[in-house]
């Protein structure tokens, strides 16, 4: 399935963007035009940015997998 099929159940949701150029963001992402889309990106401390990015950059976008999927048991503190 392409991204502009799957982007309508993905509105409200944090999804990963990978582009054309082999980099890629991640957010919630707010809405799109047709043209763009439009993310919710975390910058630093409280800060967010709706940033939007041209259809033509877009390789692939795909939603956040569920942490269940990734559950462990126990947390387990990383060692220094």
């Amino acid at each position: 399935m392409s991204w502009q099929q799957k982007i309508g159940h993905l509105f409200g949701q944090p999804v990963g963007v990978s582009f054309t150029n082999g980099q890629g963001t991640s957010g919630i992402l707010c809405s799109a035009d047709g043209n763009q889309i439009y993310i919710m990106e975390y910058l630093y401390q409280s800060q967010f940015a709706l940033k939007h990015y041209d259809y033509r950059t877009i390789q692939d976008i795909n939603p956040f997998p569920s942490c269940q999927q990734h559950h462990h048991n126990h947390y387990q503190p990383p060692l220094y």
